[in-house]
């Protein structure tokens, strides 16, 4: 019996000790391929004979090949019982879920090459995912090495991950180019390692260029710009490839474009890189329409359009801008805008609360408070719900978790709640990130009955209490307050974390703070914001004009972070007044504003100017007669045109993402719908009143397409307007209220352009 054994333990010495040597050898041969151009680069410590560190060496395999992604063993639940953390944000569970779990079955020590972490993704054994690695290929030998030392956890003064660069990182493609990207993992102890092989690539364009799990880059044959993103072990690069249109566009012709600020420049400059040429300036009835839509929220009636046509001043179009920033109707129709990020749900968080959050909301709009300010009194809201508009946001979201995730989203363009769970997959954001900046909210106290859906009707109030904490959900650690970069507020006893908090959210060395907002005021105005979604500003993510962003947002800092200041230097621009039609050499562009960007009227702009044009304003439930749809403080008001048009769902969560696209529903209903039709034949309606009127035909045309379009009628359609009053058996009126309902049932109605 114990010759047997000895005989059986002698035949597993020797069949390790040849495997130990063919590791060793293929390592040599991959170092020699590399060294001729024709395999990877295998850095020393990848041989069989060199020390192998878990991290460093072990879970880049898993994350290369996909085991530890969310379909496979990096889901909530695992995979036929075997989990591990996504994407590797957690070393130690993983390496007790390999090493103590399995019983012993996933590493096995006594016949390292029996073990199902070999055995699985080789193929040898049935396995789910599939064939996921060679036996001859290097990850294999790094595995078995492993194994083969008894699964070292982490070896003594082991270099951590600093950082990872690419190369290159801009780079000039040809429609249909290639480009190999080399990704380099630097570490604490600065040595460096060519991490390609082991990285996982994305691109944000894939129709401009793609990149396939090799690192290899290929144009599509469409001009633009892609963000292809580098993902090593939690640590994010970029290359930023660019394809410019084919054909060559002189120097000068960029050099004689039109640069009214710093705007224009930078746009003409990514325009030259990209040889995209803009298109014509938009005529005076364009940008007429175009400025009282984005700053009042409403078209302009016949007498402001036909004053504003007949002005001759060369200034006309700033004093034009100057005027509207001035009207009561600014305030309005931007507080309606941030209603959706912030506005809750009244039969969640009772009417009153609601009431007073819209009031507190459109206060600060009109006396043009400074954003910053906005944004602390916000955050550091405290007191009543029934005197404290702004306090309303902490009754909505009652925990420091639900916090964290709206506030970072809203003010500094940063999506958290991955990192809830898990290390954020496209970004640097750990659980730790998550729940110490959480930790600002623990000492949120209220008292009052909460809430009751579906009638919250009691009052509550908030304020800052000595006691509370945020503890770590896997580690189980209380954690202290700490902001997500840069330099942590002080705090003492005495201070509302919240104040400290607020603090460094607005200041001016915080650099999402001014870029996710001028993003914001920049998609509304131009059609697309410089980052797509507004508020999902990230590295992978990158702004289609990252100067022209930077300069933005330096400039709303040195206005005080005026937002009127904002919008008057974009409306400004001659970018702003770019006309819509294309030209041969910017049709394809749809993210660099070398022409305007066409976008559908908002809901409530549309419901407000067909109740100008038809002249029968609207009734709204809850609201005094002759309201307007931007000022309704809840979208629990009914109205089945604003539902048909996109305005939020009233039980979805803000901040709420509208939408511009067009759908059968509204072509219907501007065809069909029986208010619509009541407003355009309505006695005391506009179109009876001019038909009544003594003016002539041609002279109702122009009226009318005054009103609905902002422009004067051209000769053709001159012609076809008055045939409809020319039409047998039809009367003025008739004839009036059947041309008012076609205009307003015309894209050029529809959409700002």
């Amino acid at each position: 019996m114990t010759r047997r054994y000895t005989r059986d333990l002698d035949s597993w010495w020797r069949r390790l000790m040849s495997e130990k040597l063919a590791i060793r050898r293929n390592s040599m041969m991959a170092i020699v391929l590399s060294a001729i151009g024709l395999g990877f680069t295998c850095p020393a410590s990848f041989a069989a004979d060199a020390p192998v560190d878990f991290e460093r060496d072990i879970l880049p395999i898993f994350t290369r090949f996909g085991c530890n992604a969310g379909p496979c063993h990096g889901k909530q639940a695992g995979q036929n019982g075997f989990k591990l953390s996504l994407l590797g944000f957690d070393p130690d569970f993983d390496y007790d879920a390999l090493t103590k779990e399995g019983r012993g079955r996933r590493v096995f020590s006594l016949e390292p090459t029996r073990s199902l972490l070999l055995t699985k993704p080789t193929g040898e054994n049935p396995h789910g995912g599939g064939k996921r690695i060679l036996k001859e290929g290097p990850e294999y030998r790094m595995l078995l090495g492993w194994v083969v030392r008894g699964m070292p956890r982490r070896l003594p003064d082991a270099p951590r991950l600093a950082r990872i660069s690419v190369v290159p990182q801009r780079q000039i493609l040809d429609p249909r180019g290639i480009q190999q990207m080399r990704v380099t993992a630097h570490y604490s102890d600065n040595s460096q390692r060519d991490v390609t092989r082991y990285t996982q690539f994305q691109s944000n364009e894939s129709g401009i260029a793609s990149v396939n799990e090799h690192g290899i880059v290929r144009g599509q044959g469409v001009c633009g710009e892609a963000a292809i993103m580098a993902r090593y072990m939690g640590a994010i690069a970029v290359f930023r490839p660019t394809i410019p249109l084919p054909g060559k566009v002189s120097a000068a012709t960029y050099k004689a474009l039109p640069r009214k600020n710093f705007i224009d420049d930078l746009v003409w400059k990514k325009l030259q890189r990209l040889q995209i040429t803009p298109s014509s300036g938009c005529s005076d009835e364009k940008y007429l329409r175009r400025v009282y839509v984005d700053i009042i929220g409403r078209v302009p009636t016949p007498q402001e359009a036909r004053t504003f046509l007949e002005d001759t001043r060369a200034d006309r179009r700033t004093l034009l801008v100057d005027a509207l920033l001035a009207e009561p109707e600014y305030a309005e129709h931007w507080s309606n805008k941030w209603a959706d990020l912030l506005r809750p749900n009244p039969y969640r968080v009772g009417i009153k609360a609601v009431l007073n959050y819209d009031a507190w909301v459109r206060r600060a709009f009109r006396q043009n408070m400074p954003y910053d300010q906005f944004v602390r009194e916000l955050v550091a809201a405290r007191g009543s719900t029934y005197r404290n508009g702004a306090v309303t946001l902490y009754r909505d979201r009652r925990s420091p978790a639900e916090r964290t995730t709206i506030i970072t989203q809203l003010f500094l363009g940063i999506r958290l709640e991955c990192a809830r769970c898990h290390h954020h997959p496209f970004e640097i954001w750990a659980q730790d990130d998550f729940y110490s900046f959480a930790a600002y909210f623990a000492r949120v106290g209220r008292k009052g009955t909460g809430l009751s859906p579906p009638i919250s009707g009691s009052e509550e109030i908030f304020f800052s209490v000595e006691g509370g904490s945020v503890t770590h959900p896997r580690t189980g650690k209380v954690m202290p307050p700490r902001p997500l970069f840069g330099q942590a507020p002080v705090i003492d006893a005495e201070t509302d974390p919240r104040e400290a908090l607020s603090r460094w959210i607005t200041s001016k060395s915080n650099p999402f703070f001014a870029k996710v907002m001028v993003n914001r005021v920049w998609a509304d105005l131009m059609g697309r914001g410089l980052v797509e979604p507004v508020d999902d500003l990230r590295a992978t993510n990158p702004a289609s004009n990252p100067e022209l962003l930077e300069a933005l947002a330096s400039d709303f800092q040195n206005s005080d972070f005026d937002i009127k200041a904002l919008i008057r230097r974009v409306t400004a621009s001659h970018v702003y007044a770019l006309s819509s039609l294309p030209g041969p050499r910017n049709a394809q562009d749809t993210r660099n504003y070398s022409r305007h960007y066409r976008q559908r009227l908002r809901a409530e702009v549309m419901l407000d100017a067909i109740s100008d044009i038809t002249g029968v304003p609207e009734s709204f439930a809850a609201m005094p007669p002759g309201s307007r749809a931007k000022e309704l403080w809840t979208t629990r008001i009914g109205s089945l045109f604003l539902d048909a048009f996109g305005r939020p769902d009233p039980n979805q969560d803000p901040p709420c993402e509208r939408t511009g696209d067009t759908t059968v529903v509204q072509s219907l209903h501007l065809m069909n719908s029986e208010n619509l039709h009541r407003k355009v034949a309505a006695d005391s309606g506009w179109a009876a009143r001019l038909a009544g009127s003594k003016r002539g035909s041609a002279e109702i045309v122009e009226e009318l397409y005054l009103a609905v379009y902002s422009r004067r009628p051209d000769s053709e359609e001159r012609i076809i307007g008055q045939g409809v009053f020319n039409k047998k058996g039809t009367t003025r009126r008739q004839a009036t209220e059947d041309l008012l309902w076609a205009l307003i049932n015309t894209p050029e109605f529809v959409f700002k352009d």
